[in-house]
This record gives structure tokens, C-alpha cells and sequence, in this order.
């Protein structure tokens, strides 16, 4: 019992105040870089001349290598053999690969996003049956967060290689509406949906609004429809300042629009 009570002794004031010590330091270190890494990011992030994208994602890689970094230096200091765990990391390297197999198609992903940008932070984007405004990029998957607020995590491997539709690509954008009118001249209804593009806010003049025929609906009318331009931040604005000012200026002037009708005729015998 005493011979184990001195061992004990021994190990906890020799291996378990290096213990100690290292996860003090492990905790201290990591609270560091993370601290410093949002403070860079932060301060990055006001100047115009650097990209925000690019930015969030090197500071994000710089605060893991030097994490694994300060893991490395704290068990050389634990005088634990490093030769033994890389024979270890390399005798599980294949089943390692095979399982992470997605997340290395993901990490080659989030690299060729990185190059090719076919979108940046802020741009709202339609990509793989989910559409909303890019939050993050992170080197595996990309955040976005739709109009009703949800977030949606998408896998980098599927954005890199898929169809991706960037509604901020350019800084304009066309709202097409289409609408159905029954029994009213089509020329002063054409006239009415210029007028409307001309006096509804965020609707841009240049390129100049259209409104032509382009269907004669069978039963349901003459189908009329309208083109007008805008900014791409306000596209939702100026899609529904459209829709108001047109049902306006309808009720106004008397325009019909026509709806499916169903007849129903019952038969006494």
C-alpha cells in the first residue's frame, strides 16, 4: 500500500500537473484564437477592397491549423511518442478515408466554390430544390437562410457539380407578370399596365417597361403580358407594388378579369 501510495505521489506531481497543465493551456490557447480569429474577421470585414466570402473562409482555416498546431506542441510537452500514433493514424488512414469519403467530396467542393465564385455572402440563390439569401461558406457546406427565416445547410460537393441560379448575379432584374383580361379593349389595357410601371415605386424606367399581347386564351380572355425592370435587391418589392398597382388600376377603370366558370345544368326526368 505505501509503495502505491508514493507511486500515485509521484505520478501526480510529476504526469498530473502536466496534465493539468496542458489543459489549462489547451483551454486558454483555443480561447485565444477564437477571440482573435472573430476580431480579424470583424476588422477584415469593413474594408471594401477585400472580399467577405474569402475572408470568413481563410480566417475559419486559420484558426484550425492553429488549433491542431497547439494540440501537436502540447503532446511533444506530455512526452508522449508521436512515432506510435502515426503508425496508428496511418494503419486507420484507408478506413478513415473511405468513411469521411462525403466530407472530402464536400472539402473538394467548398475549394472549387472558393475558385470558380459562382456566388458570394449577401446573394440569394435557387440551388438544389432550396432557394434563399447565402449567410456562410464554410469549407463543407454553405448556409443559407430561406424568406420564412429557415436555415438550410447545403453539402458543397452538391453545389459545385449542380445547377445553381444566382439571382444576384447582375444588379438588374425583370419581373414578368402575366394577366387575363375578358371583354376590354387590349390596347387600353396595355396602356393601363405601362402607366402602372410608370407610376409604381422600384420599378426602373430604363430599360423601358413592355406590356404586349401574347396569347388569346381560350375561353379565359386575351392574356396580356408585362416586363419591367428593377434592381435585384428590390425584386420582391417591385413584384408586388406591380401585382397592387395593377388590381388598382383594374377596379378603377372597369378591366374584367376573367375566371374559369363551370356551369351545371340538372335535368328532371
Amino acid at each position: 500500500m505505501q509503495n502505491l501510495l508514493s507511486t500515485i505521489a509521484e505520478w501526480a506531481t510529476g504526469t498530473g500537473i502536466k496534465i493539468v497543465v496542458a489543459l489549462v493551456v489547451l483551454l486558454i490557447a483555443f480561447r485565444i484564437i477564437d477571440v482573435v480569429g472573430k476580431r480579424l474577421g470583424a476588422k477584415l470585414s469593413g474594408r471594401q477592397k477585400l472580399d467577405e466570402t474569402l475572408t470568413r473562409t481563410l480566417i475559419y482555416a486559420f484558426r484550425i491549423a492553429l488549433k491542431i498546431v497547439v494540440v501537436a506542441c502540447l503532446v511533444g510537452y506530455l512526452g508522449i511518442e508521436t512515432s506510435g500514433i502515426s503508425a496508428v493514424i496511418a494503419s486507420l488512414g484507408v478506413t478513415v478515408g473511405l468513411a469521411v469519403n462525403g466530407t472530402l467530396a464536400n472539402l473538394a467542393g467548398g475549394v472549387m466554390l472558393l475558385i470558380t465564385r459562382p456566388f458570394k455572402i449577401g446573394d440569394y440563390i435557387i440551388a438544389q430544390g432550396n432557394e434563399g439569401s447565402v449567410e456562410d461558406i464554410r469549407i463543407c457546406y454553405t448556409k443559407i437562410v430561406t424568406i420564412d427565416n429557415k436555415v438550410v445547410w447545403l453539402p458543397n460537393s452538391s453545389l459545385s457539380t449542380g445547377t445553381i441560379v444566382n439571382c444576384n448575379g447582375k444588379d438588374l432584374r425583370r419581373v414578368d407578370l402575366t394577366f387575363s383580361v375578358g371583354g376590354n379593349d387590349p390596347v387600353k389595357v396595355r396602356k393601363l399596365l405601362l402607366d402602372v410601371c410608370a407610376n409604381t415605386d422600384k420599378v426602373l424606367q430604363e430599360p423601358a417597361p413592355f406590356a404586349r399581347i401574347t396569347d388569346y386564351g381560350a375561353g379565359n380572355g386575351v392574356k396580356l403580358q408585362m416586363r419591367a425592370w428593377c434592381h435585384a435587391s428590390d425584386y420582391w418589392d417591385a413584384y408586388f407594388n406591380l401585382l397592387d398597382g395593377v388590381q388598382q388600376s383594374f377596379d378603377a377603370n372597369g378591366v374584367v378579369v376573367p375566371f374559369n366558370q363551370l356551369d351545371v345544368h340538372i335535368k328532371n326526368d
